[in-house]
């Protein structure tokens, strides 16, 4: 049995502190926490009462070197004491550059840098529509590239439900979720029945005026969601086939995240335009889009401050991305995401055969997923009283992970041991059986 924790009088004090002036809406995670965190190290964070939690959050896949890893630490410290914002050319961001440029797919060399996600994947659909002559984009159900008026409409959840009208020309189509079936077929005999179903939505929903197909390599918000081989390759010859291009969403798949450097290695797809962002910055506000040099170049996206953002590529963010980077490679981080990947959905398995209420696991690398059910045969969700207190029980254990929702979702650093990790999946099961026993889901 592991320690218990609650949130001691220094958080309490601040967090009602910050209450007071904070506008609602803020992260779930930290609201419904209740703590103050003081400072991490590694896979660790502790609270302003010192007491201490392994990190299966990591920001939601932005921690990808972890809690103040040394080297990242002293880049941001030498970076300050220099030059701080502004777009000017830095040796710092030209080495960032040419790092993240020799990582990426082949031919896709041409890079421009953002602050945020959305704002990054607003840019690719500007690219893609200067490129192409065409102003449709298509979308997938679970799919979530931001929340800013250009991509809501491509939100394919009820997220976005009283938060439009949304932009003209967006469309949505059913993602290969094979637990939840959107098309009640079962993978493999469907033959992947959802990628030709895109093809439906082109001749039946749009002008035929496809500029970009936009696709998550595995859904992230949607729950971690791995689609079956061959979907993206399915997906990428549907683009071809209507002129479009294919936009891959690489914000919480690249850089390591699936056990590969990016989340379309699995598929064999280099795609047309990549947008990164979360774990490139280890922290730091870093996005960018990705693609070739003839994309790049057509206007007007190619002309003086046509693509750009006054934060984007600025000294700091350039400083954050380049230690990220080579944290990463130095320390095989990608390898370490797949092996400990690995290892963690093994042990998933066995929770699964333990605990009747987790009724799917999957995961690719350090982005895992479970769905929590009161039924297996039915797949109904549990609901959020169960699951708001499988949150409280993991933190009140030490352990800080998304099961506040029926779709858990589990993305620690991709520096994270094997020893940490497993601890962290036995508060789980601690935490899973004390709350079936208070439920009665035994």
């Amino acid at each position: 049995m592991t320690e218990r924790r609650e949130p001691g009088p220094r958080s309490r004090a601040i967090v009602e502190r910050e209450r007071r002036v904070a506008a609602a809406g803020m992260q779930g995670f930290a609201l419904y926490a209740g703590l103050a965190m003081a400072r991490g190290q590694g896979s660790t964070l502790i609270d302003e009462d010192g007491q201490e939690y392994i990190d299966f959050i990591a920001g939601i896949t932005i921690g990808s070197v972890g809690h103040c890893h040394p080297h990242y630490v002293e880049a941001l410290k030498r970076q300050v004491e220099k030059l701080t914002f502004g777009s000017f050319t830095t040796e710092t961001r030209t080495r960032f550059l040419e790092m993240l440029a020799s990582l990426t797919p082949e031919g896709l060399t041409r890079i421009q840098m953002f602050s945020g996600g959305a704002e990054a994947v607003e840019a690719a659909l500007r690219l893609a529509k200067a490129a192409t002559g065409k102003r449709e984009v298509i979308g997938f159900w679970g799919g979530f590239h931001g929340k800013t008026g250009g991509v809501l409409g491509l939100l394919g959840s009820d997220f976005k439900h009283h938060l439009g009208p949304f932009l003209p020309g967006q469309y949505l189509t059913p993602y290969a979720d094979c637990y939840r079936c959107p098309l009640r077929l079962t993978y493999p005999d469907c033959g992947i029945a959802c990628a030709d179903y895109v093809r439906d939505v082109i001749r039946h929903q749009t002008g035929g005026e496809i500029a970009a197909i936009i696709v998550e390599p595995v859904q992230g918000t949607a729950g971690n969601i791995v689609p079956p081989e061959g979907f993206l390759r399915a997906v990428q010859q549907i683009a071809k086939e209507a002129g479009a291009l294919l936009l891959c969403d690489e914000m919480i798949t690249g850089i390591g995240r699936t056990g590969s450097m990016w989340g379309s290695d699995h598929d064999q797809v280099v795609p047309d335009i990549m947008t990164v962002g979360k774990g490139v910055g280890g922290g730091f506000p870093l996005s960018a889009v990705v693609s070739t040099e003839e994309l790049t170049s057509k206007k007007p996206w190619s002309n003086p401050s046509a693509s750009s953002s006054s934060y984007g590529g600025n000294p700091l963010a350039a400083a954050a991305g380049l230690a990220s980077l080579e944290i990463i490679l130095k320390e095989n981080l990608v390898k370490n995401a797949d092996r400990v990947g690995a290892v963690m959905l093994k042990r998933l398995e066995a929770l699964k055969e333990k605990h009747r209420v987790v009724g799917e696991v999957r995961g690719r690398g350090l982005l895992l997923g479970i769905e929590l059910v009161k039924d297996r045969r039915t797949k109904e969700p549990l609901g959020k009283d169960v699951t708001q207190a499988l949150y409280q029980e993991c933190l009140r254990r030490g352990l800080a992970a998304m099961t506040y929702s029926a779709t858990v979702r589990i993305n620690p650093p991709l520096m994270i041991s094997e020893e940490t990790a497993l601890a962290g999946l036995a508060i789980l099961d601690e935490a899973l059986e004390a709350v079936g026993r208070e439920h009665n889901l035994q």
